[in-house]
């Protein structure tokens, strides 16, 4: 990300953000609400256009290439995209023909059990929970083995449990490893998580700085540091 901003009408909410992610790095963006986390997401994949600077996503410049950008990002937001009145199967099979994604039923197999939802294959998903419709929008994202994974607030509505089912799948995504950028209200998860963390404020990245360098108490006194009095 260079230079990116978006502002909606005259209202600016981001005012320059300068961004690397490196392969393979899973990077935590902190935030105070209506700091612009979501719709950094949002232009990372491809939903909403940056009003000025530039995005490049394995190689891909977001723009005159976002048809083929698509194919490298899963995406978990707010919106989990499953279908209510299909089984997990049928939603994971219906992206699966999508992405030409090979071996289909085994790969599918393969994401329900890594989830923790085997038992539930052929449950519909509108009797899910919001924890399990979680899990299932996890897997749909990691279908077609995508090099990079968009993560807004994916800890969302997860008990304990789930949370230890998306921790053990993101720090274990294995030689398919991808590039994940993650936003969360919880400081002590998203540090978890993450191998490096980031805050944004006034519109730009305020801090920025590997796991390893601070524990969650001076994670959390930089955020207030940073956050006080800004979105």
């Amino acid at each position: 990300m260079r230079g990116l901003r978006k502002a909606f009408a005259a209202t600016p909410v981001l005012r320059g953000i300068d961004l690397v992610v490196a392969p393979g790095e899973r990077l935590a963006l902190f935030g105070a609400n209506g700091a612009g986390k979501t719709t950094l997401i949002r232009i990372l994949a491809t939903l909403a256009r940056p009003s000025a600077g530039s995005v490049a996503v394995v190689g891909c410049t977001r723009g005159t290439e976002s048809a083929a950008l698509r194919r490298h990002i899963g995406v978990v937001t707010h919106q989990t995209y499953l279908y209510d009145d299909l089984t997990a199967t049928e939603n994971l099979r219906f992206y699966g023909r999508l992405y030409d994604v090979p071996d289909l039923a085994t790969r599918i197999a393969e994401l329900l059990a890594r989830v923790g939802l085997a038992g539930q294959a052929r449950g519909l998903v509108r009797t899910f929970s919001r924890g399990m419709q979680q899990r299932l929008a996890l897997a749909r994202a990691l279908l077609h083995r995508p090099g990079v994974l968009l993560l807004d607030e994916p800890d969302t509505g997860l008990d304990q449990q789930a949370f230890a089912v998306l921790a053990s799948i993101v720090a274990g995504l294995g030689e398919d490893r991808p590039t994940v950028i993650l936003t969360t209200h919880n400081l002590e998860r998203g540090w978890l998580l993450a191998d490096r963390v980031a805050i944004l404020a006034r519109g730009r990245i305020a801090f920025s700085a590997p796991k390893e360098s601070l524990d969650v108490a001076e994670l959390t006194a930089a955020y207030r540091r940073h956050t006080a009095g800004a979105a």
